[in-house]
């Protein structure tokens, strides 16, 4: 059943992702001294925080807004308002993570842009301010033609997904640098495993499937929105209802298909207005 298995994914992801969030901080809590705006290592702390929160959690719920399967029939512009703000709250928090950081090399007089971590990170920072522009100019603006939209649309959704893959690489290089500075002078090395580093390697794996998790999601077929007046068969739910739904004014101009009723949402809204009894 194509509705549930999407909600158990989807509770299952956002589990993972709750609690990216709450290691994060954890780690930043017991190891690091916990979270102060004054430019010293406790400002840098947001930092981690801030980009798990903005640049994977949040940039994962909008990228997903359109797997919903509310969003399947109906008016479309509510979820790309829905979409535009969450990636927008996203960047704003992304942001944020890089003043933290910038503004604690300042004071600290540590060079800024020179690891490979920060390459990725402002490379997908600069890669995300693009993609949301775009999508605002072309696709939430109502001058761009549809034909725009058709030919701009794949590259939009093709850059999703890479900046979402950017974003788990920079954080997972960012656990993997952090570790490698807070335990270079330590009693116990990276290399012998203290708990610090079994727990921040633990919260990269975990930031990892939560990464595949999302891009799973985007990418099962039968849970994208699909084109107006259609649901495929793939997004209907078993054979216990007995209903056919038309496309358009008239059943034969689109290919019958089973019906499900979306949550607070009549059967006869699913897709157009038409729907019929099944004949023996």
């Amino acid at each position: 059943m194509a509705v549930g298995w999407f909600y158990l994914s989807f509770y299952a992801l956002w589990f993972l992702g709750l609690m990216c969030v709450i290691l994060t901080i954890y780690w930043m809590q017991l190891w690091h001294g916990g979270f102060a705006w004054d430019g010293t290592i406790h400002m840098f702390n947001y930092h981690p925080v801030l980009m798990v929160v903005g640049l994977v959690v949040l940039y994962s719920a909008a990228s997903l807004v359109y797997r919903l399967p509310q969003s399947w029939a109906g008016p479309k512009l509510p979820w790309k308002i829905g979409h535009a703000v969450l990636h927008l709250l996203a960047f704003i928090l992304t942001v944020l993570g890089l003043v933290a950081v910038f503004q604690f090399h300042r004071r600290s007089k540590v060079p800024n842009l020179y690891s490979l971590h920060s390459w990725l990170g402002i490379v997908t920072v600069f890669l995300f301010a693009c993609q949301w522009f775009l999508g605002f100019v072309v696709f939430l603006l109502p001058w761009a033609s549809e034909w725009l939209r058709s030919l701009l649309k794949p590259i939009h959704v093709f850059f999703g997904v890479i900046i979402l893959s950017l974003s788990i690489a920079s954080v997972i290089s960012g656990i993997n640098e952090k570790l490698f500075f807070s335990l270079n002078n330590a009693t116990q090395p990276y290399s012998h495993l203290p708990g610090e580093a079994v727990f921040a390697n633990s919260l990269g794996m975990l930031v990892v499937v939560f990464g595949l998790l999302v891009l799973y999601i985007l990418l099962v077929s039968s849970w994208k929105r699909p084109d107006p007046g259609t649901l495929t068969e793939e997004q209907v739910r078993g054979p216990s209802l007995p209903f056919q739904v038309g496309v358009g004014p008239g059943l034969e101009k689109g290919p019958p298909g089973k019906a499900w009723a979306l949550p607070g949402r009549p059967l006869s809204n699913v897709v157009g207005k038409q729907v019929t009894r099944r004949r023996g």
